[in-house]
């Protein structure tokens, strides 16, 4: 794939399974889009994902070899890129195969350095990510972790966004205006 990764505003979702990574991935996207923005995704899966299922066309066409296919429709396209053995793709990598957009909100990839939020439950049984991790610049809980920088009440949506927003720089602003 390769490429460096283009400038664009990153926000990351982490946390230990079940904590609520997706859902506040997913209010946050809503959060924005119902802003006005433009918002792509990143889901990372530690599995075998796969969007297509066996007996369909497309599946057909990457078990007869195609290392790429796009599915399209009147309503939405997918790519799947079928690996063959070449290591999973960087962030930055996947960052390059997105279209245009003023945030892409990405959930997993921990260990990637992107600014995180950290969600994390009191009943958790797993330590927070945050004090090995200097990537994570707040945490989302449902109670008052010892972080030194912001806590946000896992519900907290508005606020979440608020922040994350007013972590834009400038010059990525105006690399926008020019959109339609």
């Amino acid at each position: 794939m390769g490429g460096a990764a283009p400038e664009v505003n990153v926000i990351g979702i982490v946390g230990w399974k079940n904590s609520g990574k997706t859902t506040l991935a997913s209010a946050l996207i809503r959060e924005f889009s119902s802003r006005g923005l433009r918002v792509n995704s990143i889901k990372h899966a530690h599995h075998g994902v796969d969007v297509d299922q066996p007996g369909t066309d497309s599946y057909q066409h990457r078990e007869a070899g195609a290392q790429e296919v796009i599915l399209a429709g009147g309503q939405r396209f997918a790519i799947m890129h079928e690996l063959r053995g070449a290591a999973e793709p960087t962030m930055d990598e996947l960052l390059t195969r997105l279209g245009p957009c003023d945030w892409v909100v990405v959930e997993g990839f921990k260990s990637h350095s992107h600014p995180k939020i950290e969600v994390h439950r009191q009943a958790s049984e797993r330590a927070p990510l945050y004090p090995q991790d200097d990537s994570i610049i707040a945490v989302a809980a449902d109670y008052t972790p010892d972080f030194s920088g912001p806590v946000f009440d896992v519900n907290d949506v508005a606020g979440i966004a608020n922040f994350v927003l007013a972590l834009e720089e400038p010059s990525v602003n105006q690399r926008h205006t020019g959109d339609a």
